[in-house]
């Protein structure tokens, strides 16, 4: 390499590099700008956003000029991250693999179009922030029957996933989620419509392979990169979250390269150049605490940042006020856009944030002890140094056994009250198992790990987990610097220990398995570790092809459970055939059509749908007045005379049957829609491999 190329492809190299030529530093260079390019764009994107919906400006070419200027930004600050060198075929191979995974998922997308699902109501908002441009959405009271309409106990605009906010005489809808996923969904839809949201998960998902890969090849080598590549784009619930609009296939790519970034400056801050190592610990502040912008569980793997910062501070790492400021910063803005945009949705889940907000106030109170403590010459005593590195190691291996153990000795459960357990009651009396609504079957997180990726796979993670954790630790106490990929390692492990301990999620299978998407590539890489370690690894008396032999049984034992695991789903396409569905419900509706919602299953998927895609004001009931025949048929009387009087015409939706509209007396309803399509099984106790059928109907009586 001409003396030129550090500063034009800066990187911080390992010990162990051997030199790769010129094609290592240009194929390193292309996969690091653009998993980090685009990860700065996704968050400062999603930033720009919520604060343009806020102002209604979040309008096409608007969005287009910000979202340009953002790119150019991106960027440049992207070009601050130094580059690993990889070898060209290592490169390649990456790409090639993210490109497959893409197609793969973007060819299967499923259309689920319904809010019955996150996706859903993530598509539903996406749609209409491109049309309403704001959030919240101002609703004019007109165009329901007047202010009166909804002072009626019982009437209102909300349904699961969207709020009603503000008075009956100014009236709006606040979506449930963070904007981030929806901003960026709306994009594709103003880019390509049904087309363009379905294929931007497919996108995203290739960027999160190929950040894996990255990764990998950065902490373990380059040659095992594309091996964590493969793997992650074969595993089953990565797979079914990029086929739909959930808000991980925004979050993880994000994720990704804050975690690279990470290892980056930690491995930046060994050498002389302090400020390179310092701006690519801004960018992974950056990433780590904008990602709340996305998801609000990233605030889970914001906390586990600060012991991150302390024991690098403790250290006296380059890198480490510059890490924490920028995290914090970051996930201060993050958290208050978020607000601004949902706070109802951070209301209703405040049970689920003070512990993680709690831990959070913990972490940084005990960092400070231990800072002011360091500073004072505090150290551990030398039996506890000599002991540290084995105690941690052992500890991690009785953390796994005590997950692993969980169903012999403990049975989770939530308040039986909870929406959720009632959800749950009703499926295992569906499956034949004893009802018991308030079990969350927590306990049973490892299992579900097992089902996609294999036991063998599980156990090898942990090993190597035990490994790292007795490395770190002995780097520690012999006064060296922690290895660059401790930072990575606390974040993701620890992110995983607390998701298998609590998911909190409703146990109905695959759909749950969203909340294993950061728990599993963790798996991937360390089990790729392994594999690595035991290939590398020179033993007394042992041939070195026995040890490659060995390194090749640990990636089969990874990857043929998994392909196994994901066949039944390779081709599959959830929903296929709502969004014809949908679009026949709308053209049953005519310009000045007032929908209302009688029966639950249309309170809980339509009048979204019906107010945001198709254009007709929409109105819902609550389940009080639907369980009450007399209120609710004096309530409708109500709302038609209301709506009349506007010049509008009242039409009652059913989605479950025509029972709810024969019960206010009326006959003859016009089916408005039905189709059949095909969607995920809701298991319990076992994993699932089909799909099964799911009927969706719409029945329209028009008054007036």
């Amino acid at each position: 390499m001409s003396s030129r190329e550090p500063r034009r492809y800066p990187y911080a190299p390992d010990p162990g590099d051997a030199p790769l030529g010129r094609g290592a530093a240009w194929g390193g260079w292309l996969v690091t700008r653009t998993v980090v390019w685009s990860a700065l764009l996704l968050v400062l994107g999603s930033l720009a956003a919520a604060l343009l919906s806020l102002g209604g400006l979040w309008q096409p070419w608007v969005a287009a000029a910000v979202l340009l200027g953002l790119a150019v930004v991106s960027g440049f600050v992207a070009a601050l991250v130094p580059v690993r060198p990889l070898p060209v075929w290592s490169a390649g191979l990456l790409v090639a693999l993210a490109l497959g995974a893409m197609v793969w998922a973007g060819t299967t997308h499923s259309e689920q179009v319904l809010p019955r699902r996150d996706s859903g109501s993530y598509l539903q908002s996406a749609i209409q922030l491109a049309a309403g441009h704001q959030r919240p959405i101002d609703v004019a009271p007109g165009t329901v029957g007047g202010a009166d309409v909804l002072d009626i106990d019982g009437i209102t605009l909300a349904s699961p996933a969207f709020y009603q906010t503000g008075t009956p005489q100014d009236p709006s809808i606040q979506p449930q989620f963070p904007v981030g996923p929806s901003a960026w969904y709306s994009v594709a839809w103003w880019l390509g419509g049904q087309a363009g949201v379905a294929w931007a998960p497919a996108i995203l998902f290739g960027l999160t392979v190929l950040g894996v890969g990255l990764l990998t090849a950065t902490v373990v080598g380059p040659r095992w990169g594309p091996l964590a590549a493969l793997a992650t784009a074969l595993v089953f619930p990565l797979l079914h979250v990029a086929r739909s609009t959930y808000s991980e296939p925004v979050a993880l790519p994000v994720l990704v390269a804050g975690l690279l970034a990470m290892v980056l400056a930690a491995r930046s801050a060994a050498y002389p150049d302090v400020l390179l190592a310092r701006r690519t610990a801004v960018v992974a502040g950056v990433l780590m605490g904008g990602a709340i912008t996305i998801r609000v569980d990233a605030l889970r793997e914001v906390v586990l940042v600060v012991p991150v910062v302390v024991l690098a501070s403790l250290q006296r790492q380059a890198h480490a006020r510059a890490l924490g400021l920028a995290t914090a910063v970051s996930a201060t803005v993050a958290f208050g856009v978020t607000w601004l945009t949902s706070s109802e949705y951070l209301r209703s889940i405040a049970g689920s944030l003070l512990p993680l907000v709690a831990m959070g106030v913990a972490a940084c109170l005990l960092g400070v002890v231990l800072l002011v403590g360091g500073r004072r010459g505090w150290s551990l005593p030398t039996v506890a140094r000599a002991w540290l590195p084995r105690v941690l190691a052992g500890g991690f291996v009785v953390v796994g056994l005590v997950l692993a153990s969980r169903p012999w000795w403990q049975v989770v459960r939530q308040s039986a009250a909870d929406p959720g357990a009632r959800v749950v009651a009703g499926l295992q009396a569906r499956q034949g198992l004893p009802v018991d609504g308030g079990r969350t079957y927590a306990e049973h997180t490892l299992v579900w790990m097992a089902w996609w990726l294999g036991p063998a796979a599980l156990a090898l993670a942990l090993v190597a987990t035990a490994v790292l954790a007795h490395r770190a630790a002995a780097a520690w106490v012999d006064d060296r610097e922690l290895p660059a990929w401790t930072g990575a390692a606390v974040v993701t492990i620890g992110s995983t220990l607390l998701t298998l301990y609590r998911p909190g999620i409703t146990p109905d299978h695959p759909w749950a398995d969203r909340r294993l998407v950061i728990a599993l590539p963790t798996v991937v890489v360390l089990t790729v570790a392994c594999s690595a370690w035991i290939a590398q690894t020179r033993l007394r008396r042992i041939p070195y092809v026995v040890n490659v032999a060995a390194g090749l049984a640990v990636v089969a034992a990874l990857l043929v459970p998994t392909a196994l695991a994901t066949r039944p789903h390779v081709d599959e396409r959830v929903e296929l055939g709502e969004w014809a569905a949908v679009d026949t419900a709308c053209r049953s509706l005519r310009p000045g059509d007032v929908a209302l919602m009688v029966d639950s299953r249309a309170a809980n998927e339509w009048p979204q749908v019906l107010r945001g895609y198709c254009g007709v004001s929409a109105l819902s009931t609550t389940s009080a007045l639907r369980n009450d025949p007399v209120r609710l048929g004096a309530a409708v009387e109500q709302v038609q005379s209301a709506v009349e009087d506007r010049g509008g015409r009242l039409v009652l939706v059913a989605a479950d049957s025509t029972e709810a509209l024969e019960r206010l007396g009326l006959k003859g309803a016009v089916v408005g829609t039905d189709a059949r399509v095909q969607e995920d099984d809701r298991l319990l106790e076992r994993r699932p491999d089909a799909l099964v059928e799911l009927p969706i109907r719409l029945y329209l009586a028009r008054l007036g």
